[in-house]
This record gives structure tokens, sequence and C-alpha cells, in this order.
């Protein structure tokens, strides 16, 4: 027999679990209901909210298209009122250029009728003119027979008598003109003969204008000549010195009454003897080197000078100024020995006089400083050392006893009073100076100066003690045939305004050189 409470477990059990199911599926079922209401009100919420956004934007909207519509009504009413300005000036312009063309148009009517009478008056005057002619030669006519004489024989008649009265003032006011010169005929002379041997004088030929090269051996002198005479013509054509090779054994003479040019052509042949190689390239290249080593000698001898004279706060200038002295001579004595020379006895003046002698020393060793370039320039050398001194620095006290040291001007300082007696003393010692070629030296200076006087002139060097005259021009601007009117001007010239012993040969050269590497 079965067991009743297992039977009636079962059943509470199951009964319990059928409720227990119900009660959860209600619970279920009403929490579902409270979530779709909470979803309901989120949902009510969000259209809330999106109705006032969206009524706010419209707003928003509707405010930013009124404003806009403002901004351009501004807009429109600013640029209406400059449209309006630029209406008014633009009229204002046309009524301007209205007047203006009715005023051309006046001129315009104006000028055709000034030009219609114009052409009226050279009308009649044209026809006066004619008929004037026509009277005048009547006139000739008439006169002709009258006088018995054609036009051209009365004419002629006129023409030798006033060329007869020309010619008697003409040599009245010759013979009264030459009259007033010979009152001051001798102080003309005397300054002439100063300004001339102040230039470039030298003691003698043999001294200053020839020196000689030693040789190691006569072969050299065949290397010097070169291969049909190219190495001697580039010598002297680079240096403007004559040189002669003769029969004088293992010697070489260069003659050049220029010191400087000879100084140079000196040590580009003793450079070349000792490197032993000679051909126009080399001797080019040895030139310049030459000159290169001379201008610092140059400034080795102005800056010696200076110390000497215990001058020292000199110009640059002024010192290569009194380093050409070197090279210069006057009467065989030597400029720049002779410029400290007057420096020392200007001193020794000032301080026996009680006077500035820095200042007088100063002034004695600058006062022939224009002879390093008188022969460059314009004016006596007393008158361009005054011009260079205050170019460089120097004070109008120095200036001015340099200008008045031969009495070109009025000495403003007694120590620039002291300079003419101090120069003096320095030319006047005895065995100072020797008169002997100053003639000469001038005339070779003449030479190269009516030379270069010509347009197109490269280099001119007087050789042979003013025999020859060598030209070299510049091809680009002389051609051949100009070379042979060159030549013939030039002798022409020289036969009028030199006076000379003898011939002078005119060589007019003209070569173009170009040179080019190959890389």
């Amino acid at each position: 027999m079965l067991s009743i409470e297992p039977i009636t477990s079962g059943i509470f059990i199951i009964i319990g679990s059928f409720f227990g199911a119900l009660s959860l599926h209600s619970y279920q079922k009403y929490k579902l209901k409270s979530f779709q209401q909470i979803a309901n009100n989120i949902l009510q919420k969000a259209e809330s909210d999106a109705k006032k956004i969206n009524e706010a934007a419209d707003f928003n909207i509707k405010e930013k298209e009124s404003h806009q519509q403002k901004e351009l009504e501004k807009k429109w009413h600013s640029e209406r009122k400059k449209l309006s300005k630029h209406e008014e000036r633009l009229k204002e312009r046309e009524d301007k250029l209205d007047s203006r063309m009715s005023l051309v148009e006046k001129k315009l009517t104006e000028t055709e009728r000034r030009e219609s009478t114009l052409l009226s008056k050279i009308k009649l005057n044209e026809e006066n003119t004619k008929t004037l002619q026509e009277n005048k030669q009547k006139l000739i006519e008439e006169l002709e027979s009258i006088s018995g004489l054609s036009a051209s024989e009365a004419k002629e008649i006129l023409l030798n008598k006033i060329t007869n009265e020309v010619k008697a003032d003409a040599a009245n006011f010759i013979r009264k003109t030459t009259k007033e010169a010979e009152e001051d005929a001798e102080r003309t002379a005397q300054k002439i003969i100063i300004d001339s041997i102040t230039r470039l004088a030298v003691p003698c030929v043999s001294e200053a204008t020839i020196n000689t090269v030693t040789l190691p051996h006569e072969d050299m002198k065949g290397r010097i000549i070169g291969r049909e005479g190219r190495n001697i013509r580039a010598l002297e054509r680079a240096t403007g010195i004559n040189f002669i090779i003769d029969d004088t054994p293992n010697a070489v003479v260069l003659s050049g009454f220029d010191p400087l040019r000879l100084h140079i052509a000196k040590l580009t042949l003793t450079e070349l003897v000792s490197d032993g190689r000679i051909h126009p390239t080399k001797i080019e290249e040895v030139v310049e080197k030459a000159k290169l080593k001379t201008q610092r000698e140059i400034k080795f001898f102005g800056e010696d000078t200076a110390l000497r004279a215990g001058i020292m706060d000199l110009h640059p200038e002024i010192i290569q100024l009194l380093g050409k002295l070197k090279f210069r001579h006057s009467f065989g004595q030597n400029i720049l020995e002779h410029s400290l020379e007057v420096s020392y006895i200007m001193g020794l003046m000032a301080g026996e006089l009680g006077l500035d002698s820095h200042l007088a020393k100063r002034i004695g060793l600058l006062h022939d400083m224009g002879k390093a370039v008188s022969h460059e320039m314009e004016g006596t050398h007393a008158i361009i050392g005054h011009d260079l001194a205050l170019k460089y620095g120097e004070t109008k006290e120095v200036a001015n006893g340099i200008g008045c040291h031969h009495f070109e001007m009025e000495a403003m300082t007694i120590e620039g009073s002291l300079c003419s007696s101090a120069d003096a003393i320095s030319a006047s010692r005895p065995g100072a100076r020797i008169e002997a070629v100053e003639e000469y030296i001038k005339r070779l200076k003449n030479l190269e100066k009516i030379a270069y006087d010509f347009p197109g002139i490269e280099r001119a060097h007087a050789l042979q003690a003013g025999r020859e005259l060598r030209i070299f021009v510049k091809p680009d601007v002389i051609d051949d045939d100009g070379v042979i009117t060159l030549a013939r001007d030039l002798s022409k010239r020289i036969e009028k305004e030199l006076c000379y012993p003898g011939k002078v040969k005119v060589s007019v050269t003209r070569e173009k050189q170009v040179v080019d590497y190959a890389m």
C-alpha cells in the first residue's frame, strides 16, 4: 500500500510552482508596463525639448536674417552715396571738358585765322623780295654801265682796298704789341728759363741718360737680340729705353733720358741675364716685376728721407712723391738730396732767428715736391707742390711756403720766406750743379708731349738722344691708313714747333696682340 504523504507533498509542490510561476509572470508583466510608461515619458519629454530647440533655432535664424537685412541695407545706402558722389564728379568733369573743348575750338579758329594771315603775309613778302631782286639787278646793271666795271671787278677792287687797310692795321697793332712786350722781355725770358730748367734737368748725358749692364759672356748678346730682333724690340717697347748692342765686350748700353725708365730697364735686363730665359712673354713678366720693385724702392727712399729729416707724419702719397725725387735731377743735383739739404738749412736758419724750426724743415723738405709730377701736370712745380700739399692734408702755412719759394705768390709766414734763400744757398754752393743738357732734356720731353697730343697714342718714347720718336698706337682707334697720316702729321708738327740739329726719325707702330689659353 502506497503512502499518501509523498503524493500530497508532490501535489503541493506542483501547485506552489504553478502559483510561483503565475506570480512571477504577473510581476514581470507589471514591471514591463512600468518600463513602457517610463519610455513614453522620456519620448514625450524629448519631443517637447526638440520642439523648444526648433523654436529657439527658428528665432535665432529670424534674428540673423533681420540683422543681415539691416547690414545689407546699410551697405546699399553707402554704395548709393558713393555712386552719387562719383556721378557728381563725372558730371563736373564733363562740364570742365565741355568748357575746355569750347576753348580749344576757339583757339583752333584763331590759329586758322592767324595761319591764313601769315600765308598772305608770306606771299606778299615773296612778291616784295622778287620785286627787290629785280630792282637790285636793274641798279647793278645801271652801276655797271655808269662805272664801266663788272660786279666781279668792283668786288675785287673793294676787297683789295679792305685787305690793304686790314694789313696796315695789323702791322700797326703788331708793332705796338711788340714795343709793349719788349719792356718786360728780360723778366719774361728769365721766368721761361727758370721754368724750363726746373723740369727734368740732368748733369750730363753720359751720367744721367746712359747706363751699362755687364754680361757674363758675348753669346748673351745674341739671346738679348732674339730671332729677327724680336727680344730687343720687346725690351725697348716695354721699357721705353734704347738698348745699344755694339762691339763693347760683355756689355749692353742702355740709353734714355728718363731716369725712372732707365732704372726699370736696368733691373729688367739684369734679371733676364741672371735667369737666362729671354723671350717676349718673359720680358713682359720681368718688366712688371721691375716696376713693382721700383715702386717699393720709391716708398723706401721717401720714408728714409722723411726719417732723416725728422718728419714722420706725412701722407703716404707725399712719401711716394718724395721717393720719386730720387730719380729727378736739376743741373746735375739730385732733387731728393737737394730737398733734404734745404730742409736742414731752413731748420738752422729758423733756429737762429727764434722761429718754428719744425715748420721750416717741413717746408724745405717738401718745397720741390711738384717736380715729381711737373712734367705730367700743367703749371710750375712750385704751384703744383702748393696744390698737392693742400690736397694731401698739409697746413696752409706749409703749402704757402712751398708755393712762394720762386716768388709766385706772397709769403704768409717768415718760415715760408726763408725757403727761397735756403734753396738758393743749396743750389749755388760750389759743385752743387752743372749746367749741361737742360735744352736736350727739354727737347726730348717736348717730343713725347707732341706725340701724346694726338688721339689714339698708347705710348711714345724719344730715343737716340732725340733723333728718333717711337710711337705705339691703339689698334682699335687707328687703322693702317691712319698710321701713315699720323706719321706725316707728327713730322710736320715737329718741324714747325721744335728746333733740333739734323733730322728726327718718326716710327709709328700698330700692333694687335691676342693671348688665349688652351685648357
